[in-house]
């Protein structure tokens, strides 16, 4: 039988990369028990008023390979970082202490609040994203996804409805983690918020245009579960932004920014499921 040392040199985990100009960086403890390797990033701070993390925010890296991925995200000077990279073999790299304010999250905004990076845990799912082919997230990446997330959420008091993507909390810039991104797994695991949703079917529907009070219901209903868009009752372009943010994330199935039965029904489901004191923005 042959040894373990036989086996293709194909079939061997690689070896991390260390970006270069970061490895005099000094190391700490990892938060997580499953974090199999600490690459410091030179890009955090303090998080502000004191305030400790309530939410996990899940990002794709967006880049073609993992190794540009991960000096972005631990080099001085690119002005971004996270706390953890989660790569598609499953192994988790944490780069800032949960402590700390990582800078994930950008200009974004999320139940009346807008520092989210000072409340905020960030992920980096390595996957290139929608600019470089958009592949499947792997089952075992997902799964170390789950078992990281859970962790936080112990540890941190989050509730499983913050539990979001960067298109959430940012949805007039960003598109990620994505609608190929399995929500529906993780809350089968007690990550995150989702009901099914409700099936696509021929009606009225809200548009880019629509003005009157059925707008200002969905704005309202929107705002309710946290999303950032003014009350106006005009159906304006951040409007359909931010619905095209929701149907990413709970009604993928069908992306317009077109607000149809099934997308009002499926937001009603969720105000609906949602914990008692948790049902209107925090401010």
């Amino acid at each position: 039988m042959p040894s373990s040392s036989d086996k293709p040199e194909s079939k061997r985990p690689r070896a991390l990369p260390i970006p270069k100009g970061i490895s005099d960086l000094p190391l700490f403890t990892p938060d997580s028990s499953i974090a199999s390797d600490v690459i410091p990033s030179a890009n955090f701070g303090e998080r502000k008023g004191g305030r400790q993390p309530d939410m996990v925010i899940l990002h794709y890296t967006g880049m073609p390979d993992v190794d540009g991925a991960i000096t972005k995200l631990c080099t001085a000077g690119t002005e971004v970082s996270a706390h953890y990279i989660v790569l598609e073999d499953g192994r988790i790299v944490q780069c800032v202490p949960e402590a700390l304010r990582a800078w994930h999250a950008g200009l974004s905004s999320w139940g009346g609040e807008e520092d989210i990076n000072s409340c905020s845990i960030g992920i980096e799912i390595v996957n290139r994203g929608h600019d470089w082919g958009y592949p499947d997230f792997p089952p075992r990446q997902i799964a170390a996804v789950i078992a990281l997330c859970r962790g936080i959420m112990l540890r941190r008091n989050v509730p499983a409805h913050r539990v979001l993507g960067h298109s959430d909390v940012a949805p007039s810039r960003k598109k990620d983690p994505g609608e190929k991104f399995p929500w529906h797994s993780l809350a089968n695991s007690g990550v995150g918020h989702w009901v099914q949703p409700a099936a696509i079917t021929k009606g009225e529907t809200l548009k880019l245009g629509s003005i009157g009070d059925d707008v200002k219901g969905l704005q309202k209903a929107l705002a309710r579960y946290g999303y950032g868009v003014p009350i106006t009752g005009k159906f304006d372009g951040l409007t359909m932004e931010v619905v095209t943010a929701f149907q990413r994330h709970f009604r993928p199935e069908k992306i317009d920014g077109i607000a149809d039965r099934s997308t009002l029904w499926t937001l009603h489901a969720l105000l609906t499921s949602l914990p008692a004191e948790d049902s209107a923005p925090r401010v």
